[in-house]
């Protein structure tokens, strides 16, 4: 994505509450250009596609679906063992590679190595650069990792960093340690796992939040999706389940990446702006947390 100011970007590495010349404030969404402004100065599609469990082949598809239903930013990582087919399918798109938010992630096991890690992605999928590199979750030498990163950044290697599966305790830890603040905290979020404690901690920092499983993830989606709240909420709108929520999370400031194999589910998920939840159906869902996470990160 574009560079709004490249010396807006050095001071912002310092200064990243600071807005952009006045014009767009760091971490709020504009839902006219559907895009956040990190505080890296660079701009970030607010949904996109996550790629965790698709196959070579499913990637070509899906991203394929996304880029022509005007979707940009697309979500993968070393552990989903599809690095080089996101590439592929970003270099042979058609689309220009200055329009597309690629994000990628350094697993624990490559922390020791985090340098050769990070080139390792780039000659994986064949691109000049990383949109966004987070490391995955807490592990043995993250700061050494994160620091790894920074220097990516000042190598031209990388443009945005950040973290996923970080939450207040581990971000009181590793913020004093680094240089760079993070631009994007990336955890699980969804109606039954609403981490109302944590988002705003992350926004306090001027780092904007994304949300993984979205709808639940697999095994829990129908579940979500066919909560009798969410259904009338949908019914209200003329829209479905799994449009509501990703709507939702947008009026929370949430980034969404849906992850889906379906290229009509996939056109769905993008189709978030032609209606707007009102306070009460933003309370009602609110009221759907359970705690109940769906993965162990």
């Amino acid at each position: 994505m574009k560079k709004i100011l490249s010396l807006f970007f050095l001071f912002a590495l310092i200064f990243p509450c600071v807005a952009d010349g006045g014009k767009k404030d760091v971490s709020v969404f504009d839902f006219e250009t559907r895009t956040v402004l990190l505080n890296s100065g660079y701009e970030m599609p607010v949904m996109g596609l996550g790629t965790y469990s698709l196959s070579d082949k499913e990637c070509a598809v899906s991203i394929s679906a996304l880029l022509k239903a005007g979707g940009r930013l697309i979500d993968t990582a070393y552990m989903y063992h599809n690095e080089a087919a996101v590439g592929k399918a970003v270099r042979e798109s058609g689309v220009p590679r200055e329009e597309i938010f690629v994000t990628t992630k350094l697993y624990p096991n490559q922390f020791a190595n985090a340098a050769e890690a990070i080139d390792e992605a780039l000659n994986k999928m064949g691109l000049k650069y990383i949109d966004l590199m987070l490391l995955h979750h807490p592990g043995k030498n993250d700061v050494a990792a994160y620091k790894a990163m920074e220097q990516a950044v000042a190598d031209g290697k990388i443009r945005s960093i950040g973290l996923s599966n970080w939450y207040v305790k581990e971000l009181k830890e590793l913020l004093p340690q680094v240089t760079v603040t993070p631009a994007v905290v990336q955890n699980e979020i969804h109606p039954f796992y609403q981490e109302n404690d944590v988002i705003p901690f992350i926004k306090e920092h001027h780092i904007v939040v994304e949300g993984w499983y979205p709808l639940g993830g697999r095994g829990y989606t129908a579940a979500l999706l066919g909560n009798p709240t969410i259904s009338a909420i949908a019914s209200t709108h003329s829209v479905s389940s799994a449009q509501v929520i990703l709507r939702w999370n947008l009026q929370k400031g949430v980034v969404v990446i849906p992850g889906s194999s379906n290229p009509d589910h996939i056109r769905e998920n993008l189709d978030l702006f032609g209606f707007a939840l009102t306070e009460n159906e933003m309370e009602q869902i609110k009221n759907l947390d359970r705690g109940e996470k769906h993965d162990w990160y």
